[in-house]
């Protein structure tokens, strides 16, 4: 929401300033581009832990799976 209300302001001023309608457009994409990719770092900042989480159980699975894959294999072989 933030965003949207930064990009509307920055429209008026560039308006308000005598600015021409391609180089406001041209601004707009920009800013648009801008905050697109800060608001992407920050989602992603705010899920760090959460991917961690996933990262740390996914590894957890797949070592207890190799070692019960380990287990059978052994129990086979006596």
């Amino acid at each position: 929401m933030m965003e949207i209300l930064f990009l509307l302001a920055f429209c008026f001023v560039l308006i308000f300033t005598g600015v021409s309608m391609l180089g406001m457009v041209l601004a707009i994409a920009a800013g648009f581009a801008v905050m697109a990719l800060i608001g992407m770092l920050g989602v992603m900042f705010k899920l760090l832990p959460w991917l961690i989480l996933i990262a740390v159980g996914v590894w957890f699975y797949r070592e207890h799976k190799a070692d019960k894959a380990h287990r059978s294999r052994m129990s086979y072989r006596r």
